[in-house]
């Protein structure tokens, strides 16, 4: 369905983002993956896509506090395959404290990562996309773009900026071919949302497994995670033809939370 696009994305090295990678190959895209880890494991996941999906797979490890090395990703990625088709903006850190604990420094960090970066992201990559006709931008929020939660202000008050910066792209685009939409799932166990469940593990004095449960009970009805595969499958139904007329969304997945 995406042969031969293009589609960069963000925080992809491991979790929610190596899945949308994954899924978006699986249909065809050639990929430019985004993040840290050691280069030997980045190649063996390099690796592996090219063989399963005979896509092109490269990788570049733009810090994203950084704009000007999200502006050098785009142009890499543009002069080693093309210009970007498809942008997910899905990297994002965490810091869990009351707001008049939570140190400024964590507060920069994760409005720069999990905010400012896609907006540089998208300033970079959206004129290529314009030239083309054609787009596709999906930022991953949260729930908590949508709905508050304690101890997180910095968390929740980048995911709303997400969800507001995904409508306004959404209206200045709007009839161009470009769409521009925001996933907002709930509980998805990933190594975020895995160090959360251990913290309250430690300070309950409760075993792994009932602090997780603790947590959907909490916030989701369904009672169930989130998979890593289903948001990657709502990503790639995004970006195909059936998605055209759906821009400026933010498309929850989150077992119920937002529902109550």
């Amino acid at each position: 369905m995406l042969k031969g696009k293009i589609a960069l994305v963000t925080g992809s090295t491991r979790g929610i983002g190596l899945g949308i990678a994954r899924a978006l190959a699986a249909q065809g895209a050639n990929i430019v993956l985004n993040g840290f880890g050691e280069r030997r494991e980045i190649e063996q996941i390099e690796n592996e896509l090219e063989k399963a999906y005979n896509v092109r797979v490269m990788h570049h490890p733009a810090d994203l506090q950084s704009p000007d090395e999200i502006y050098e990703m785009v142009e890499w990625t543009r002069a080693q395959l093309g210009p970007v088709e498809i942008l997910v903006n899905n990297a994002g850190i965490q810091y869990v404290a009351p707001v008049d604990e939570l140190p400024r420094d964590r507060w920069d960090a994760i409005i720069a990562i999990n905010l400012s970066a896609a907006f540089h992201a998208i300033h970079d990559a959206l004129p290529l996309m314009k030239r083309k006709g054609w787009g596709r931008i999906v930022n991953i929020a949260s729930t908590h773009g949508l709905v508050g939660s304690i101890n997180k202000s910095a968390y929740v008050a980048a995911k709303h900026g997400l969800v507001g910066l995904t409508k306004v792209v959404a209206l200045e685009t709007a009839g161009t071919g470009i769409t521009v939409n925001a996933v907002c799932p709930g509980w998805v166990r990933t190594s975020l949302v895995e160090k959360q469940i251990e913290d309250r593990a430690a300070q309950s004095g409760v075993e792994i497994a009932t602090a997780a449960r603790g947590l959907l009970i909490e916030k989701q009805p369904s009672q169930q995670f989130v998979s890593i595969e289903q948001v990657a499958q709502l990503v790639v139904f995004l970006c195909s033809e059936a998605a055209n007329q759906m821009t400026g969304a933010a498309i929850t997945m989150d077992g119920g939370w937002t529902a109550q």
